[in-house]
């Protein structure tokens, strides 16, 4: 999805130290278009806050980014700080509704790139059905900031149904992935290392709400925890899982899905891709008995049609996630160490 918002006509090319200052500048970049891309009833009220109609249980996340660069195949940092906190509260079992937006933008910023970062944001929330009711814009002086970050605030109603909790992991318990993993980890390090492919690498960036919201709709409380693997990896998430559970995890290599250039990037550059950060993907622990059919209409919903059962919750091996092979062998995965891809989100 594509939204036509052309750039406006302005008498300033790069943004300034004045533009955050507050007074005069900032509200003319504002009112150069950045109200009306991100257009609706409580916006436009432009107060420091927003007023909510909320009721019942409230999933609240914040998350920063930082990523660079901050245009990617498959993306700008503007979409991901949207699907990102969408993604957040998804995987509470909530229904995202509101955002907050702050900027903080380095001086000597072209303001096509920054107008081309909102147009993202713009897009983003209209996919998942989102809006933008709050925000703040800040710029730190040239060299102070790496062109652009940003900080977004997500809230939204749990699901009825919703059920999330890490207390209610059983042994049995089948644990399927909804796609293909470290896409949007190659797809940065391929832009930072000049690496070619036959075809590009792509982030893996979207919002999994909607998703999310079929399989709770569907099967509710044998849902019993969500999680999106992004910093870390699949490899870290289930071993905070074995942690927290006090049961162990049993992972299958062969039933991985991973995309063959993915996995030839992540062999050149030495990276195991259990990983690597993940920003369209999340991982289910769904009760034995309706995995597959979990399986089945996981499938059929967007940006999930290469889910797969990738292991299971069980009482060997306490606290340690245990990975089989391809050829048969067992490995303990244990959690990332250090940061392997830096500025990755």
């Amino acid at each position: 999805m594509q939204l036509q918002c052309p750039m406006p006509k302005l008498d300033f090319e790069v943004i300034t130290l004045g533009h955050g200052s507050g007074g005069l500048l900032t509200n003319r970049l504002l009112d150069s278009g950045v109200f009306e891309v991100l257009k609706n009833d409580i916006l436009d009220k432009r107060h420091d806050g927003a007023t909510l109609n909320l009721s019942g249980p409230t999933a609240f996340t914040t998350d920063s980014f930082v990523i660079s660069p901050i245009f990617f195949p498959g993306g700008n940092i503007g979409e991901l700080a949207v699907n990102g906190t969408v993604n957040d509260l998804a995987m509470c079992g909530a229904l995202p509704e509101y955002l907050s937006l702050s900027f903080i933008l380095e001086e000597g910023l072209p303001v096509k790139q920054f107008w081309e970062v909102l147009v993202g944001v713009k897009v983003a929330c209209e996919l998942a059905g989102v809006q933008v009711v709050t925000g703040d814009t800040k710029v730190v002086e040239k060299g102070k900031g790496d062109k652009v970050f940003i900080n977004t605030t997500g809230v939204g109603r749990l699901h009825p149904r919703a059920q999330i909790d890490v207390n209610r992991v059983q042994p049995g318990d089948q644990i399927i992935v909804s796609g293909q993993l470290a896409t949007h980890g190659m797809a940065i390090m391929s832009v930072r290392e000049g690496l070619e492919f036959e075809t590009t690498i792509e982030s893996d960036s979207c919002n999994l709400n909607h998703a999310v919201r079929a399989l709770l709709d569907a099967f509710g409380p044998d849902i019993h925890l969500l999680r999106d693997p992004t910093r870390g990896g699949v490899a870290t998430v289930l071993t905070e899982i074995a942690r927290d559970t006090g049961l162990g995890v049993n992972l299958q290599q062969r039933q991985l899905p991973i995309d063959p250039q993915v996995a030839g990037a992540c062999e050149m550059l030495g990276l195991d891709p259990l990983y690597v950060a993940n920003e369209g993907l999340f991982i289910a622990v769904v009760a034995a008995e309706k995995a597959d059919e979990a399986l089945a209409m996981m499938r059929e919903q967007p940006y999930c049609e290469n889910a797969a059962i990738i292991g299971e919750v069980t009482t060997d091996h306490p606290r340690k996630t245990v990975l089989t092979s391809s050829i048969g062998g067992k490995r303990v995965v244990n959690m990332l160490t250090g940061e392997q891809l830096p500025r990755i989100c």
